[in-house]
Formats: structure tokens, sequence, C-alpha cells
């Protein structure tokens, strides 16, 4: 019997949860994929021997989504992430200095006469991001390298940085979050970033250091092989989507995957593909449970998140 398409109701201030449900029962196309993916994420949360990657690129970072984020690594909802250099961009500037809202259409030369850098419709000073990175990578690089230290892979120099930062200055940080609930991050791409530039600069004068990132491919291969069951949560594409979904193809897929993008799919690229077309290479198990979700993640990401916990914490 098919199922009848329902009204959605929302005058009487449904939770997070409710509403999602509705969404699913209205029958809507995005609405129902968005609340298909919440489905998909509890079962995923929900799951104690599931062992869930997080993935996701470093410009939602720069947006009150870091929360969010933030919320899944603390609340111990996953066992690892892999994102990009500019998370750590971001997550220094933004514990160190504020960033502020802008508009899409903003003078962009003029911004860059008064010393603004505009990302989308946020604006952030230039004194905010470059220099307080900077100082605080080289001091921290500083106090390791005295400590003996020659050799860090991305993980151990996220938790560095969440160290660094403190608890008053870490405060919503990710590499805070990671450092005390020991969640290891990976950073494959690890030199494109302003993070990157300082551990090059570091180098300049300390020849013997070095970052390990075949140390972080064999701490992937245990994640991936002492696994029961594996799932990813995957927001945007780029190399963190597919470095989650290249280690999981050595035990024959993803247990579970939920993909949230914008990117479309005729052009071929991997942002734009579909959890489908990972089932052919092998990344995606033919027996999965998985679904893409389109859609900005700075709006569906609170949404699907905050329903999912909800419906957990009942």
């Amino acid at each position: 019997m098919p199922r009848v398409v329902k009204d959605l109701r929302v005058d009487d201030a449904p939770s997070l949860d409710v509403l999602l449900r509705r969404m699913d029962d209205a029958g809507g196309f995005s609405a129902k994929g968005v609340a298909q993916g919440v489905d998909l994420l509890v079962r995923i949360l929900s799951d104690e021997e599931m062992t869930t990657f997080l993935s996701f690129p470093a410009d939602i970072v720069a947006t009150g989504t870091r929360g969010v984020l933030e919320t899944l690594v603390r609340g111990g909802y996953v066992e690892a992430v892999v994102t990009t250099c500019g998370t750590l961009d971001h997550d220094i500037a933004r514990s160190v200095g504020a960033y502020y809202h802008g508009d899409w259409n903003l003078d962009d030369a003029k911004l860059y006469r008064q010393g603004l850098y505009r990302l989308g419709n946020l604006v952030i000073p230039r004194s905010h991001y470059g220099r307080p990175v900077e100082r605080l990578m080289q001091r921290l690089l500083q106090r390791r390298y005295r400590a003996g230290a020659r050799k860090l892979s991305t993980r151990d120099l996220v938790w560095t940085i969440g160290e660094e930062l403190g608890p008053k200055r870490g405060r919503g940080s990710l590499a805070r979050a990671a450092f005390e609930r020991r969640v290891p991050f990976f950073v494959p791409g690890i030199t494109d970033g302003a993070v990157g530039s300082q551990l090059w600069m570091f180098w300049q004068t300390h020849r013997e250091f070095a970052i390990d990132l075949f140390d972080d491919e064999q701490k992937l291969s245990d994640l991936v092989f002492e696994a029961k069951r594996s799932a990813a949560i995957m927001i945007g594409g780029g190399i963190s989507k597919h470095h989650t979904i290249w280690w999981n193809q050595f035990r024959d897929g993803l247990d579970a995957a939920l993909y949230i993008t914008t990117a479309v799919e005729w052009d071929g690229s991997l942002s734009g593909a579909r959890t489908r077309e990972a089932v052919s290479w092998g990344k995606v198990k033919t027996t999965a449970r998985h679904t893409t979700v389109e859609g900005d993640a700075t709006v569906l990401l609170p949404l699907m998140v905050g329903a999912a916990l909800e419906r957990l914490r009942r």
C-alpha cells in the first residue's frame, strides 16, 4: 500500500524531532531526504559498536556550525575526525578573536584596503587571523621541540593546539574538545593553510622536525581494521571525504554513510558523487544503509543533529 502524502503542520511549534518526522510524512522532495538522513544519523549515533568517522571542510568552522561539530566531538558521538588544515586556522583564530557578520555583496577591494577578509557573507579582520595563528603555533612548536619532540602526527598536533588554547580560550574549540576527549583528528592536507605555513616556517630553523603523516595512516589503519562496524558522517567533499572512504575500502566498505553536499553529480567530481557511487568502489558496502542529502550544511546540520540528539535523549 503506497504511503499517503500528509500536509505539514507547524502551527503547534513542534520540536525539531517532531518537525523532521513530519517532513518525512509530507513527502516533499528534499524535505523527505533530510528526514531520512536524520533516521540514518540516529542509527549511527545510537550504535555503541560503530566506529564513526566525521569529515568536513574548513569553511563551516568559520561559522556558528562549529558549535554543532564540537557537540559531536565533545559528546563522544564520533571516534575520529578527518578535516582540512583550514579547520585548524579558523579554530585557532576564532578562539583568540572574533569573526563578524558581513554580506555577499561587499566591496572586496575596499575590504582589502581596510584589512578585512571576506569569507562568503562573513568578515574576518586580518589582525584576528594570521598573527594569532603564527604566535600560537610558534609558541607551541617551540615548547614541544624543547621537550624533545622531533616528529608530530597531525592528531598529536591538534591535541597540542587544544592543550595550548587551554580551557578558557578553548571554549567551543574543536581542537580543545579533541584534546579533552582524546578524539583523533586527521589532517591529510596539513600544509594547505596558515597552520601548515607555520609548520614550514618552524622547519626553516629546525630541520630535524617533521610531520609524521605515516603515523596518522597507521592509526587510521588500526581504527578501520579494529572496527566491528564503521560509519561516516561526511559534510562536503574534497580530501576529507575521500580520505574517510578511501581507508574504509580496506575493510570492504562502510556499514553506514551519511553525506551532505551542495555539489552537482554530473561533473564527475568527488564532492558531487553520491554515496551510491562509492558502492562500486567498495568504499561503501552493498548492504550498507546510506544516503546523500542535498543542501547547505550550515542549515541542515544543526537541524539534523538537533533532531537526532533529541530522539536519542528520549
